[in-house]
């Protein structure tokens, strides 16, 4: 043999050797997580298909109480902002905003005359009442926001300053 075909042979063995090496570490992590990888893809094709779940049609009562939503933005407590909105796929539904959070909305009406836009998913509630609104994390049972209030709250709470109500508890002038 020459002197150059020695080290040409050694150089092709180097290469060989590293492309079997890198074969088989490649082949352990597919084995390792290609399962995982398999799950991971089916259970990201079952969250879209949640996603797109058509809503059922609205109740009369739901959209009664649709026609009382207060629609817009709300500045709360700490700098933050909400934002209601109209659905515009499903007449009677409404989108609400917290920062990159993002939720679909039913209205319900309650007995005490406040509106409640309770998720379709059941995990928030936003509560509207004359003065201010306040969102709720029902699962963990906490607010995520309070004190919230858009122009038409605002106004009634401006309103309210500047005429306040009687007391319920209070006896009127003069009776006693």
């Amino acid at each position: 043999m020459t002197k150059t075909a020695t080290p040409r042979i050694q150089r092709h063995q180097r290469i060989r050797t590293l492309a079997l090496s890198a074969g088989m570490v490649l082949g352990m992590v597919a084995a390792t997580f290609g399962p995982q990888l398999a799950h991971a893809a089916s259970a990201s094709k079952k969250i879209l298909a949640e996603k797109f779940v058509a809503l059922p049609e609205a109740t009369p009562d739901q959209l009664q109480a649709a026609e009382r939503v207060m629609v817009g933005s709300y500045n709360c407590e700490f700098g933050k902002r909400v934002s209601v909105g109209a659905d515009s796929r499903n007449k009677g539904y409404f989108k609400l905003t917290l920062g990159k959070q993002s939720w679909t909305m039913k209205p319900v009406l309650s007995n005490t005359g406040a509106i409640r836009l309770e998720d379709v998913k059941g995990g928030t509630l936003l509560i509207q009442i004359l003065t201010k609104s306040m969102l709720m994390d029902v699962k963990a049972g906490h607010r995520l926001v309070d004190g919230c209030a858009n122009d038409t709250q605002r106004a009634a709470e401006a309103e309210l300053a500047r005429q306040p109500r009687p007391a319920l508890f209070e006896a009127p002038a003069g009776a006693q």
